[in-house]
């Protein structure tokens, strides 16, 4: 399922995916949403220095994207849980031999599993 954005504005396929993980939160979103399915909440604790606002502004640009899914449950208190798509696995996993290179070569270590 492709992704839309501007057709044409991209330079190449890797200008096209940093578009869609521009943002300071939105690759460790897709890094605890690749570990399990969250509540708003646990994301919060997960990502400690993220505001509600910023956190959610990144939440619903990739739901926008078709990167992660939102389902509200009818409940009361309501209950609402972010989990990746089927895409947001498939960038998760492209994603991953980039944090195995930061982890190396900047935190100079081994990466950590993913």
């Amino acid at each position: 399922m492709p992704v839309g954005r501007r057709p044409g504005a991209y330079v190449c396929g890797t200008d096209a995916a940093m578009e869609i993980i521009d943002g300071k939160w939105k690759v460790s979103i897709l890094w605890a949403l690749g570990e399990r399915v969250c509540r708003f909440g646990e994301l919060r604790r997960l990502l400690p220095g993220v505001t509600e606002k910023v956190l959610a502004a990144q939440l619903r640009e990739l739901e926008a994207d078709g990167i992660v899914h939102r389902e509200e449950y009818d409940e009361v208190p309501p209950r609402v849980e972010y989990s990746l798509t089927g895409v947001g696995r498939q960038l998760n996993e492209a994603l991953a031999p980039l944090g195995a290179w930061g982890a190396r070569h900047v935190l100079g270590g081994e990466p950590a599993p993913h």
